[in-house]
């Protein structure tokens, strides 16, 4: 949440579990970022994709990813909003960033109430390793790592387009 509102100018694509999921962690999805756009997966066809085809995105970061998302991407499928923007980012050659949520062998992540310690299964850790051979990809493990790649690839589009 963060990491979003430090940024200028952000579209976010929300899935229909990903909506859920903010809203059980306090957040209103409308609210997140002031500037930009709002999706979410409500249209069978997701047409923002044609959004990638106009040319308006420079980078797509995909974060969190979970374990569903990444299996998908990996996959080939592209049967939400957000794997179909993923997709689409893809053949339209947008760079992405993906922050998997099963990318490490044992990892606490914050549960609405607690810390919660969890063991991803090999399935799991296999498809995240899968898609970092993807082109145009970036997987990070953490949002520390998310926030510092993404800084890094704002620096470079800024080089380029200042």
């Amino acid at each position: 949440m963060e990491i979003i509102r430090e940024l200028p100018d952000v579209d976010l694509f929300y899935s229909r579990a990903g909506e859920e999921v903010i809203r059980m962690y306090g957040h209103d999805p409308k609210s997140l970022h002031k500037d930009g756009h709002v999706y979410r997966d409500r249209a069978a066809s997701s047409p923002p994709v044609g959004l990638f085809y106009r040319g308006d995105y420079h980078t797509l970061v995909v974060a969190p990813a979970t374990s569903n998302t990444v299996a998908k991407m990996v996959l080939g499928l592209s049967d939400t909003l957000v794997t179909n923007v993923y997709a689409q980012a893809g053949k339209c050659r947008v760079p992405s960033i993906v922050l998997a949520c099963d990318a490490v062998s044992e990892v606490d992540t914050p549960a609405p109430d607690r810390m919660v310690r969890l063991w991803p299964r090999a399935i799991d850790l296999a498809h995240t390793e899968t898609l970092r051979g993807f082109e145009a990809t970036t997987v990070v493990e953490s949002a520390t790592a998310l926030h510092e790649t993404l800084t890094k690839r704002l620096e470079h589009v800024n080089a380029d387009h200042g």
